[in-house]
């Protein structure tokens, strides 16, 4: 078995710790009710990364999911590589509570592993949605929503969506790209809310829009669309020269979970 471990920037270390430290909290105050709660992970890569500035192993979200205590009633841990998906096995073996597959999460989660999460079985589940880029389903994310018992950290992957899609001449961009963009948003009304129309010297000029507005107008998706009662404003995760490579959302059916990631997202933003 050949791994090829992701090597990753200091903004994802920080999305692992702001990760870590609320499953902890979410598991603390879980344990303490009469539900199963279950952590799932749609791009769970090997279980362990190499951060690029140390060139040390760090541990992905998986290992910290799985080394929270109180533990987790079960977790489902999905990759594309079967390399990776492999050594999490390896990682998680003799533990009865832990379901690997290998495949697409789009799939999976959809049929297999959030149907069955039922708010009136008394089951709730922390879901981690940290997509490369444009890979995600929007129907996932709107499943999520509607169940009232799924809570959501999702990668807005908006430097995907600049270099690929959010052109400053919308023209030029390809369909397959649109199409990409599409899925992900759940539908084409992302281009309202991208570009806008000013008056030229000779005729109607389609500008771009900022990514603040952007990432603004998905926050309102996850609200009043996918049905998510509590979506705080996003943290942007940023590279060593301040750029934003994306957004950490948190969506979420719970007050108490908006207030806790919150106060997180307050005490990481600008680390």
């Amino acid at each position: 078995m050949a791994v090829k471990f992701d090597e990753i920037g200091y903004w994802s270390e920080i999305k692992l710790d702001i990760i870590k430290e609320y499953a902890s909290a979410y598991s603390t105050i879980m344990n303490k009710k009469s539900f199963r709660y279950y952590y799932i992970d749609g791009f769970a890569g090997a279980g362990v990364h190499v951060s690029k500035s140390t060139g040390e192993f760090v541990p992905g979200s998986p290992t910290n999911a799985f080394n929270v205590k109180p533990p987790f009633s079960g977790y489902h841990f999905i990759d594309l590589d079967g390399d990776k998906v492999d050594l999490l096995k390896e990682i998680t073996s003799g533990s009865p509570n832990v379901d690997v597959y290998e495949g697409d999460c789009n799939r999976i989660l959809l049929d297999k592993v959030l149907p069955a999460i039922q708010y009136k079985e008394y089951k709730r589940a922390l879901c981690v949605l940290d997509p490369y880029g444009l890979h995600l389903d929007w129907d996932i994310i709107s499943m999520a929503g509607q169940s009232k018992a799924i809570e959501v950290f999702l990668n807005f992957p908006l430097m995907d969506m600049n270099m690929n899609v959010l052109w400053n001449n919308p023209e030029k961009v390809e369909e397959d790209q649109i199409a990409r963009m599409n899925i992900f948003w759940g539908d084409d009304t992302w281009r309202q809310v991208a570009y806008r129309k000013t008056p030229g010297l000779f005729d109607t000029i389609e500008e771009k829009t900022s990514n603040e507005a952007v990432a603004e107008a998905f926050r309102e998706r996850l609200n009043k669309i996918a049905g998510f009662a509590y979506v705080p404003q996003p943290i942007p995760m940023r590279n060593t020269k301040g750029g934003i490579v994306y957004y950490l959302f948190f969506a979420s059916p719970n007050k108490t979970g908006s207030k806790i990631v919150q106060h997180i997202f307050n005490k990481y933003k600008d680390r």
